[in-house]
Order: C-alpha cells, then sequence, then structure tokens
C-alpha cells in the first residue's frame, strides 16, 4: 500500500511514450464495497484476470493455494503470464526491453514456471527487468532474496 504499482504504472507510461518496447504484467486492488477483495493481474498489453480473491470458508482444499485470507488462482495468473514472459525470453539481444514485472512476491511464487520464468528473464541480456519485491519480513522468500543480491539488480526501497 505504499505505492509501488502506481510508481510502476507512472514509470510503464514514461516508457510507453519515449517509444521504448515494453512488456508484463502488474497486480491490481480489486476493491467491491470498499473493502479490498482481491488482486488481479493486468498486462501492458491489456489483458486482465484474477490472481487471487478473498475465501469465504476456511477449510482449504488441496490444491488451493492461500496467502492469509486470499485464494490464489494458479491457473489464471500463469495464463496471462507465462506467455508473455517467454515472447520477452524470445526476443534477441540486438532488441533492447524493458520487462515489468510487479510483483514477485508470495502469491506469485506459487508457480514454479513463473519462478523458471522469471530467472530466465532476468538471464537474458537485451532485457532490462522493472520489477517490484517486498521488504524481507517472516521466513525469506528464496527467489526474492536470490534478485535482492544479484549484482546487476538496483534495489530502491519505496515508502
Amino acid at each position: 500500500g505504499v505505492g509501488k504499482t502506481t510508481l510502476i504504472q507512472k514509470v510503464t507510461q514514461a516508457l510507453k511514450s519515449s517509444g521504448i518496447p515494453i512488456d508484463g504484467f502488474y497486480t491490481e486492488e480489486v476493491r467491491e464495497g470498499g473493502r479490498r477483495t482481491g488482486f488481479d493481474v493486468v498486462t501492458l498489453s491489456g489483458n486482465r484476470g484474477p490472481l487471487s480473491r478473498v475465501s469465504s470458508d476456511s477449510s482449504t482444499s488441496r490444491h488451493e493455494y492461500r496467502v492469509g485470507q486470499y485464494v490464489v488462482d494458479l491457473v489464471s495468473f500463469e495464463q496471462l503470464v507465462l506467455p508473455m514472459l517467454r515472447d520477452v525470453n524470445r526476443g534477441g539481444a540486438a532488441e533492447k526491453r524493458v520487462c515489468v514485472i510487479d510483483e514477485i512476491g508470495k502469491m506469485e511464487l506459487f508457480s514454479q514456471a513463473f519462478i523458471q520464468a522469471v530467472r530466465q528473464t532476468l538471464a537474458g541480456s537485451g532485457t532490462v527487468v522493472l520489477g517490484t519485491i517486498p521488504i524481507p519480513k517472516g521466513k525469506p522468500l528464496d527467489l526474492v532474496e536470490e534478485i535482492r543480491s544479484r549484482k546487476d539488480v538496483k534495489v530502491f526501497n519505496v515508502s
């Protein structure tokens, strides 16, 4: 709630209007009647789908991924994000481009395919990644710590 996504959206608009090739996604709060009911994934190409929703019951089925009160819709997330990341990774090193990944957090990290795709994107020489990661609290998230400690990563704290 400090404005990471808002900042990402403003930077994205500035880069787009400068003619820089950019793709990616951001997460957006979904509100109903003044309260947050979940998050959507919104791709820069204009596709949108659920990332998570508040769960009405507390029973957890075996195939349910939860973060607090939210149930993560892994299928929806992967269908929106993975093809876009594959396309970014397919671009040659000759074409410098920007890939927006907002965010690399607990919900997104339930997806092993996403983790792999992010690592691949970071390894690609032709892509600059503009992403958001959470401030560490509680148990460290492996991929987040891996990204934070990379020599080619610059971390800015948003407050």
